[in-house]
């Protein structure tokens, strides 16, 4: 069985950045949304001979539905590798490219004991996280670690890059098999520990890029990802505030309340972590783990401009997600010297 659905199709029309440019192409007659990321695939013009990945579409997939660009066969067919770059990314794959880590580029000084590291489960909190933050303690820079569990491709992200501009976010490392960030690293622990000292961060939130891979089982997850994070913050001596997956207004039962993606990390956690929650009291799985109620200012946060929307659902008819979230901000910027 062929698992990758390539097809050829022509480029319609393009909007956006390069970086990940929205498309219209044409595929067996048919105009169909596709992506193009410039950093990968090269630049793209309308009439462009592309293949794309059409795969999410013909799966009919609610996240991810457009197909992506493999190739540029007009004007993709020239690229030449980054000059000193060797550590590949995608490797051993037909994208694998090379690029120059950011654990040789900004090597870390000293291990960032004491330094907090959030860790969210799902792209959705990272605005509420890092305005959360920036509202407790506005001085402090704080990174963003994209790793798996999500997209992988850093550029998708509209949010990053809002949150970049607008200064809420020093930095995008992206981690592991994610790539495209501001930064590139070969794993989280050195995108964590170069980001906290070669690159100053004074703090740093780590989790999957848009999107969510899911099984409805309990290890088959990319929300999972959460586990390794945190062990990696542990590990390098960080501490690790864990940012709970809650929802008041999800259908499906595993996610109300606490989500079983948080329960289970922090069953599994090898060792203790500061669990932000927005109220006292809050029940959870796991032993030894330090509760800690963080302020959630719905009303600022919705007159941010930030995203008000988690899996189609508004901010009022999900209030415990975007509180939940915006406690691990408010601890994540206690931690940092925040009243």
């Amino acid at each position: 069985m062929t698992r990758l659905v390539l097809r050829r199709g022509r480029v319609v029309s393009l909007e956006g950045e390069e970086a990940a440019a929205a498309l219209t192409v044409e595929v067996d007659g048919a105009l169909r949304p596709a992506i193009s990321y410039g950093a990968l695939t090269g630049p793209v013009e309308p009439g462009d001979e592309v293949i794309v990945n059409t795969a999410a579409v013909d799966l009919g997939l609610g996240s991810g539905g457009f197909d992506v660009v493999h190739v540029n066969l007009t004007r993709g067919l020239t690229a030449r590798a980054e000059a000193g770059a060797h550590v590949m990314k995608l490797n051993y794959t037909s994208l694998q490219h090379a690029v120059r880590p950011l654990e040789e580029r900004a090597p870390a000084r000293e291990r960032p004991l004491g330094k907090p590291v959030a860790v969210i489960a799902v792209h959705g909190q990272l605005p509420c996280v890092a305005w959360a933050a920036a509202q407790t303690c506005p001085a402090a820079r704080i990174g963003y670690v994209q790793t798996i569990g999500g997209a992988l491709p850093g550029s998708l992200s509209r949010t990053v890059r809002e949150l970049c501009s607008r200064g809420l976010l020093a930095g995008h490392v992206t981690a592991g098999a994610a790539f495209g960030g501001e930064h590139e690293a070969i794993s989280v622990a050195g995108a964590l520990q170069c980001g906290l000292s070669g690159l100053g961060w004074d703090g740093a939130i780590v989790g999957p890029g848009p999107g969510i891979i899911g099984s409805a089982t309990a290890l088959g997850h990319g929300g999972l990802a959460a586990l390794d994070s945190a062990h990696a913050a542990l590990a390098l001596g960080a501490l690790a505030i864990m940012v709970p997956r809650m929802s008041s207004g999800d259908d499906r039962p595993r996610h109300r309340g606490l989500s079983h993606h948080t329960a289970v990390v922090l069953e599994l956690l090898l060792r203790p972590a500061v669990v932000a929650v927005p109220d006292a009291g809050a029940e959870l799985p796991g032993e030894g783990h330090e509760q800690r109620q963080g302020a959630a200012d719905l009303a600022g946060y919705g007159q941010s401009g930030l995203s008000t929307r988690t899996m189609g659902r508004s901010i009022e008819q999900d209030e415990l997600f975007f509180r939940a979230a915006l406690a691990g901000g408010a601890v994540l910027g206690g931690e940092l010297g925040g009243a």
